[in-house]
C-alpha cells in the first residue's frame, strides 16, 4: 500500500508516525504481510506479540520505503494496479494508531479480495480513548490534505475508478474532503465512483449540510449504520444529544435515499466481535466480502444489507426536499439552508 499521513514522525522505536500533527504530507509505501488463511480467521488482525514478528501467525509490516517524488508515485501504482485501474482510499477512525491504520487497510483488502490498489490515509488520531476531541481536531486539522490526494488520484491518466472507504470520525474527514473539493473544483471528479461510509460518526444535521454542498453530481454512497453500535451511542451524548448517522435507523428512509443515489446498508443484527458493535464493516465476513465484490465492479446489494423502506408520499418530498441544493431565494422572510 501508499500511507499519506499528515501525522508527526514518531520517535519510538520501530514507530514511523505518532499521534501527534506534523506540518507536511509524508508518503510511504508499505508491504504487509498477513498469516495464511489456515491460521486466522476473516476480519481479525493478530499482532505481533514480539520483535521480530511470526509472519506465520501475525501480521507484519515486511518493507517500508519513502515515496520521494510523483513520478515514484505513479510507477507504484502502475506496477499494483488492476485491468480496471481503481483505487481504494481509506480513512481510518478515532482511536487509531498509525500502526491500527496499516494493518485495518491490509486486513480489509486481504479479506475481502478486492485487487484496487490500496492508499491509506492516516491523519493525527493519538489511539486513546479519553483523546477524543483531540482527535476531533485533527481531522479537522487534515481536510485539505484529504482534498489533496483525492485530486492527485483522480488526474492522474493512470486512474479510473476511486473508491473512498472510511470508518467511524474518518467518515466526517472524508465528507468534508469530498464538500471541500466540491466547491474547489465546481463538482466532485467523476472518477469517484463510490464512497462507503461505515458506522459514521458525523452529526446527522452536519452531514445533510455536507450532502447539499457536495452538489448535484454526487458519487454513489452506501452507509453502514446499526443502532446497536455503543460507541456511536457515546458520541451522540458527548455530542449534546444530536444524533450520528452511523446509529441512527435509516431502514424508513432507505427507498427515497436510494433514488439519491444513497444506499443504506443495516448491521443492526450482525453480532460483531467488536464489544462496541463498531468495527462491523471490517470484522464481519460477509459485509468485507460485500465490499470485494463492489470493486469487483457488482452490486452493494447483499443479504445482511439489503433493506426496504416505506415512507408516505408527503415524507419523500420533504426528505428529497431537505436534500437538495438551495436556490438561496428569500421566500417570507426566509433563506432555505
Amino acid at each position: 500500500m501508499v500511507a499519506a499521513t499528515t501525522r508527526k514522525a514518531s520517535n519510538e522505536p520501530g514507530g514511523l508516525y505518532s499521534g501527534e500533527r506534523g506540518n507536511t504530507i509524508s508518503l510511504n509505501s508499505l508491504v504487509v504481510s498477513i498469516p495464511p488463511d489456515r491460521n486466522r480467521k476473516i476480519g481479525k488482525i493478530q499482532w505481533p506479540s514480539r520483535m521480530p514478528p511470526n509472519p506465520e501467525r501475525e501480521f507484519a509490516v515486511l518493507k517500508v520505503g519513502k515515496v520521494v517524488s510523483e513520478k515514484q508515485a505513479h510507477e507504484w501504482f502502475r506496477k499494483n494496479r488492476n485491468t480496471k485501474r481503481q483505487v481504494l482510499i481509506f480513512v481510518h477512525g478515532y482511536n487509531n494508531s498509525y500502526a491500527d491504520a496499516v494493518f485495518r487497510l491490509a486486513q480489509i483488502v486481504h479479506d475481502s479480495g478486492a485487487d484496487a490498489a490500496p492508499i491509506l490515509f492516516a491523519w493525527p488520531s493519538r489511539g486513546r480513548a479519553f483523546d477524543y476531541l483531540y482527535d476531533k481536531e485533527s481531522a479537522n486539522f487534515s481536510r485539505r490534505a484529504l482534498e489533496d490526494l483525492i485530486l492527485q488520484t483522480t488526474r492522474s491518466p493512470d486512474v479510473a475508478d476511486v473508491t473512498v472507504l472510511a470508518h467511524s470520525m474518518g467518515t466526517w474527514l472524508a465528507a468534508e474532503a469530498l464538500r471541500g473539493v466540491a466547491m474547489r473544483e465546481g463538482s466532485i471528479p467523476a472518477k469517484v465512483k463510490t464512497v462507503v461510509l461505515a458506522s459514521p460518526d458525523i452529526d446527522i444535521d452536519v452531514f445533510r449540510r455536507q450532502f447539499i454542498e457536495m452538489g448535484p453530481k454526487r458519487p454513489l454512497f452506501a452507509i453502514l449504520t446499526s443502532t446497536h453500535d455503543r460507541a456511536l451511542g457515546l458520541s451522540r451524548m458527548l455530542s449534546g444529544g444530536v444524533r450520528r448517522v452511523g446509529g441512527t435507523d435509516l431502514k424508513p428512509y432507505a427507498a427515497v435515499l436510494a433514488q439519491m443515489g444513497v444506499r443504506v446498508i443495516d448491521t443492526s443484527a450482525i453480532a460483531s466481535n467488536d464489544p462496541l458493535g463498531h468495527t462491523t464493516f471490517a470484522d464481519d465476513p460477509e459485509i468485507v466480502r460485500l465490499l470485494g465484490r463492489h470493486l469487483a465492479g457488482q452490486s452493494m446489494e447483499g443479504t445482511k444489507g439489503s433493506v426496504v423502506g416505506q415512507m408516505g408520499g408527503s415524507a419523500q418530498e420533504a426528505l428529497r426536499r431537505d436534500l437538495s441544493p438551495r436556490t438561496g431565494e428569500l421566500v417570507d422572510g426566509r433563506v432555505l439552508y
